[in-house]
């Protein structure tokens, strides 16, 4: 794993955070019915490309 992907992974995982925080919040306080799903999506997304990552 070179620097890029190590920078690439940190900034994936602080976006992981962000948006399960966020998702949390949304599902509490579902004002948009049409955020929690774009949330899920997002997440998932994130956690496909980190993987990817770690694979190398």
């Amino acid at each position: 794993m070179d620097k890029k992907d190590k920078k690439r992974q940190e900034v994936l995982q602080q976006r992981i955070a962000k948006l399960q925080q966020l998702l949390s919040a949304a599902k509490k306080q579902p004002d948009d019915p049409t955020e929690v799903p774009r949330l899920e999506k997002e997440l998932a997304a994130a956690h496909a490309e980190l993987a990817r990552i770690k694979q190398g």
